[in-house]
């Protein structure tokens, strides 16, 4: 396998030397940490096996957000709390998707444009539960942002999961649609394009020339939601393209493979090796944004998800702990003894001089 950290310490410099007046502090950050990520520059932590006294020591990860090597736990734990949350009912993914005439605007007011999406996509879907004839009330939903297509171009959408199922807060009713039809997907595109206009014109932001009058919004059923969480949780915390889908890098140019979401068929692209580094980097969040969320009655103070969590407590399993490294001689699971200890060379302490250090 192919790891990005090797593609940006072998681009890299070209990378800044071309586009370094346009990139931002959060990816020139993000590019150091895929660099050393679990490299043999990076700081190591001691591992010790109480079995058969066996130490090692393993160098950390980058812990970094968008990188593909790192937070696979948290991906994870953030599945298995949203599975915990899940109702009774049929479950629907609204996708609601930026027009290509906007994209200019959303890179240059990124933090504003996102929580724009994120926003009325949530308030749109929760407009049409509040007048829908058989729900009446307020829904829920989880939300996460995607700023890219299968191809890594800058294509920003945001994803809703949510249950067809309402609370009536006044009557104190839940109630549940069962047609198999959420809402019309036609007349969600237009409530939330003349929520996106308004938005962006309330925020001081100057409009494209021109924009399409129909924009695209998709609503299909998943189900019980659990395959549709696991989808989106999965690339929540690691970055846009799995290593695994690193198919070359020769001769200055890189090539991954993705799979066509409309013929289910597995397709490659090729790139430079500069170019495949910055379409990486678009999709850098800014610092401190939360590209997932939860809304309606799923929100984690609502009382309602606390209440369903409660009766499930003994349906559902704890989280799992994070994975602990197995001593290569004996198996057992190994303590940390020390984190974060850089060395230069092979000037790396032994378990032995750390004990008389401590002692």
């Amino acid at each position: 396998m192919i790891r990005l950290a090797e593609i940006v310490a072998q681009y890299a410099p070209e990378l800044i030397k071309q586009y370094g007046h346009e990139l931002l502090p959060g990816q020139l950050k993000a590019l150091s940490a895929f660099e050393l990520c679990r490299s043999a520059n990076a700081p190591k932590m001691l591992l010790a096996c109480d079995g058969c006294d066996k130490s090692s020591w393993l160098p950390h990860s980058c812990g970094n957000r968008h990188c593909p090597h790192c937070q696979s736990h948290e991906s994870q734990r953030w599945i298995d709390k949203q599975l915990q949350k899940l109702v009774p009912g049929e479950y629907f993914m609204v996708t609601f998707t930026l027009p290509a005439e906007f994209r200019q605007l959303a890179w240059h007011h990124q933090r504003e444009l996102y929580e724009l999406i994120i926003r009325n996509a949530w308030a749109t879907v929760n407009t049409f539960s509040q007048n829908d004839k058989k729900l009446r009330g307020t829904t829920g939903a989880v939300t996460v942002l995607h700023t890219h297509n299968r191809r890594l171009d800058f294509h920003p959408h945001v994803h809703l999961v949510m249950p067809a199922v309402a609370f009536d807060a006044r009557q104190r009713l839940w109630r549940n649609k069962r047609s198999g039809f959420l809402f019309d997907h036609k007349a969600l595109a237009k409530v939330f394009r003349a929520k996106m206009l308004e938005s962006i014109r309330q925020a001081g932001l100057q409009l494209p020339r021109s924009y399409p009058a129909e924009w695209v919004v998709d609503c299909k059923a998943v189900g019980t939601g659990q395959k549709a969480l696991v989808y989106l949780g999965r690339y929540l915390y690691r970055g846009v393209l799995p290593e695994k889908n690193i198919v070359s890098d020769q001769n200055g140019k890189v090539t991954f493979r993705y799979q066509n979401s409309k013929t289910k068929q597995w397709e490659s692209r090729t790139l430079s090796g500069v170019e495949f580094l910055h379409k990486i980097l678009l999709h850098i969040l800014p610092k401190g944004f939360r590209r997932a969320r939860n809304f309606g009655f799923l929100h984690p103070n609502s009382r309602l998800v606390k209440l369903v969590q409660l009766i499930k407590r003994g349906f559902v399993p704890p989280p799992k702990p994070r994975p602990v490294p197995g001593c290569p001689c004996c198996g057992k699971p190994m303590r940390i003894v020390r984190t974060r200890v850089k060395y230069a060379g092979d000037a790396l302490p032994s378990l032995a001089s750390i004990r008389e250090t401590a002692m």
